[in-house]
């Protein structure tokens, strides 16, 4: 759907900014280059996106405020789904692909209202507020920040089983966390869980800590915030 094309463009440039190609955008909708050509050109002369021949796509202001649209539909479904509905936070990116296209607007500002107008989903991305104002944390990947306490502000969704992996060892939104020195020979940093809600006694260490080697994938999935 043409939806999705500008909310991939949109998001694609939302935390880093990269240059968006059709080739970038056959790879996340998972279509053929052809495809791709064929609806970008469609959507320039409907004069939602904008892309120069072998140069990379844009979104004219009209197209940024139906993308808005589509992310904040599809921010507020997941965080209905877990927080309503009880689902984990590595099973509602799927489902609310499928969902954000089956519900009206009207349907959606309800979701936002019983929802209390959350500002972030369960991942900690930002949900657009119905003017398509978006207030972006300042946040950097876990990988690229120096020694020291951080809180975690947001947790890519890219990566269904990495998310179930962090959910394991503690680390979630809001957790304080104590970075050590990346070990760039074997490609890992230590971080010290500190958040006492997710403490694992079992584990035999003391309630509220957990040490944790990340891979270099965990680290830039991982955004944080100074303090802890």
């Amino acid at each position: 759907m043409a939806q999705d094309y500008l909310k991939v463009v949109w998001s694609a440039t939302e935390w880093v900014p990269v240059p968006v190609t059709t080739k970038l955008l056959a790879a996340r909708l998972g279509v053929g280059a052809s495809t791709v050509s064929e609806t970008v050109r469609r959507l320039c002369d409907a004069g939602l996106l904008t892309h120069e021949p072998y140069g990379t796509v844009g979104l004219t202001e009209t197209g940024r405020r139906h993308a808005l649209a589509m992310v904040r539909r599809h921010r507020l479904v997941e965080t209905f789904l877990v927080e309503v509905l009880g689902y984990g936070w590595d099973e509602v990116h799927d489902e609310a692909e499928v969902l954000e296209h089956a519900v009206s607007d009207v349907f959606v500002e309800r979701l936002a209202q019983r929802l209390g107008h959350p500002d972030r989903d369960p991942h900690g991305d930002p949900i657009p507020a119905a003017d398509g104002t978006v207030h972006l944390p300042p946040a950097s990947p876990l990988w690229d920040v120096d020694p020291g306490a951080w809180r975690v502000a947001r947790i890519s969704d890219a990566d269904p089983d990495l998310l179930r992996y962090l959910d394991e060892v503690g680390i979630g939104l809001d957790c304080r966390l104590e970075v050590g020195e990346r070990r760039a020979a074997v490609g890992t940093v230590a971080v010290l869980v500190r958040a006492d809600e997710r403490a694992d006694e079992r584990a035999g260490e003391r309630a509220g800590e957990r040490s944790v080697d990340l891979g270099e994938a965990a680290g830039r999935a991982i955004w944080v915030v100074p303090g802890g």
